[in-house]
């Protein structure tokens, strides 16, 4: 039995049900704990009723430390703050789990995530981290870090909880959506891991496997036209209206990128067909006029790098 854990808001609960879908279909025997961080995803959620799914409210797993420091975060950066408790709330739920992986909601499964985890198995570590593997013309290893916080790994061994602590007070400290020199989010701390934690942090290998919009083309000439992905992540792509989806922004995807987003499209009008079953809400996240302007921009700037597909 494997456990997986994400946490998302009631804004992300299409992109999280379609994480959902693509482990019933490639995860195997496992457990998806979803930290909901409103309590309108949680009750949405209870009437769903998902297989293999457990539920943990927020407010009942929240320490004094995260909130001391969440009246002074965004949403988004709150929610960046959490990333490395999650985990944990799974190990005290249930103290006799082996390992907790983290997934972003907006990841999507077109393989086994065994595939992932055997490689750590056989590294003999007991973290696992991703890198970006930017394409040379998207790199932003600078500004956001080398790894990527997607799929993230803790053993419940000393050696795992040693490295999520560390992450843990880290992001008390400081967590905002700005880059600093050594921090951005929760996401650049990771760059020191090789070093600071060098037995036991492991770098996944197969980087052709952990697509995203920054790299998908690159692998796909590099694999001679084809790709085989474990999962995508569609980071970027919101719900803007309630027939509109905004992909991406500022990439060149390729075909078996865009044959990617073809699958979850589908996979999206099939979940929120299921939230309007259960009489709830598909929320949007309207693009800001001052966004759209810029996106608008970089539309004319890239050639049409920007992208939009109707929902049915």
């Amino acid at each position: 039995m494997e456990h997986y854990v994400t946490l998302f808001d009631s804004f992300f609960l299409p992109q999280g049900l379609a994480l959902h879908r693509s482990m019933q279909r490639y995860a195997g025997s496992h457990t998806l704990w979803i930290l909901c961080v409103d309590e309108e995803v949680f009750e949405v959620l209870v009437r769903l009723q998902l297989p293999n799914v457990q539920l943990m409210q927020l407010g009942k797993l929240e320490t004094p430390e995260l909130l001391s420091v969440k009246p002074y975060r965004s949403r988004g950066e709150y929610c960046w703050t959490l990333t490395p408790f999650a985990p944990r709330f799974v190990m005290d739920s249930m103290p006799s789990v082996n390992r907790v992986t983290y997934l972003d909601a907006d990841l999507f499964f077109f393989d086994s995530p065994q595939l992932l985890l055997r490689e750590l198995e056989g590294s003999g570590k007991s973290v696992l981290i991703t890198e970006h593997a930017y394409a040379p013309e998207y790199d932003q290893t600078r500004l956001a870090g080398r790894f990527c916080v997607q799929f993230m790994t803790f053993k419940n061994n000393d050696a795992g909880v040693k490295v999520m602590r560390w992450w843990q007070e880290k992001c008390i400290e400081w967590c905002f959506n700005r880059y600093e020199e050594k921090r951005f989010g929760d996401q650049k701390y990771l760059d020191v891991w090789p070093e600071l934690f060098e037995s036991e942090v492991h770098i996944l290998e197969q980087t052709r496997k952990t697509l995203a919009p920054w790299n998908v083309r690159m692998f796909e000439v590099a694999g001679g036209g084809s790709v085989s992905p474990v999962f995508y992540h569609f980071q970027e792509l919101r719900i803007i209206a309630p027939d509109r989806v905004m992909l991406y922004t500022g990439y060149r995807i390729g075909g078996c990128g865009m044959a990617l987003y073809d699958v979850y499209m589908k996979e999206l009008s099939k979940v929120i067909e299921r939230i309007r079953g259960v009489k709830a809400v598909v929320k949007c996240i309207p693009l800001r006029e001052e966004k759209w302007q810029h996106l608008r921009i970089l539309k004319r700037r890239l050639l049409g790098t920007m992208a939009f597909r109707s929902l049915g």
